[in-house]
């Protein structure tokens, strides 16, 4: 069993929280970034630097992942494709992408880049409350109780 993490956007707080749970399980994490990337000392975590692009770390979790494997992402069309493989995916704000629900939300995605493309609206998600760190401890714990 693995973890991967889609690492540039992945919010620190998300990754301190993956790390407790990789040494406290035995699990293997993987952060996948085109940047460096500060990873505390454990058998179980280990950062792979990708070369810098677009989607270069999304291409090199989709060829590595494995069926059943979880992968930590907020990108929805990586989390599309990870699903295609049969991996599970995980957004940092603690919800679980699925097959049924995956394509509505690639169409919200592409109009609200449409709309920020546009000039219509600007900005991201708000800041991670503590709700959500909650949720997402909360998601991965069930999930590798399961696992």
């Amino acid at each position: 069993m693995k973890i991967w993490v889609d690492a540039d956007a992945c919010p620190k707080v998300i990754k301190e929280i993956l790390y407790k749970a990789a040494d406290r399980v035995s699990c293997e994490l993987i952060l996948v970034a085109n940047q460096p990337l500060s990873t505390p000392r454990s058998a179980f975590i280990r950062a792979v630097r990708v070369e810098p692009g677009f989607d270069v770390a999304d291409n090199y979790i989709v060829q590595h992942v494995q069926e059943g494997e979880l992968v930590v992402t907020a990108d929805i069309p990586l989390a599309a494709e990870l699903l295609e493989k049969g991996a599970e995916a995980l957004n940092p704000r603690g919800e679980f992408y699925n097959r049924e629900t995956i394509r509505q939300k690639l169409t919200m995605r592409d109009f609200m880049d449409e709309l920020r493309g546009s000039g219509v609206m600007s900005g991201g998600p708000p800041p991670l409350s503590q709700a959500d760190r909650r949720e997402f401890a909360n998601a991965l714990d069930r999930f590798l109780a399961q696992n």
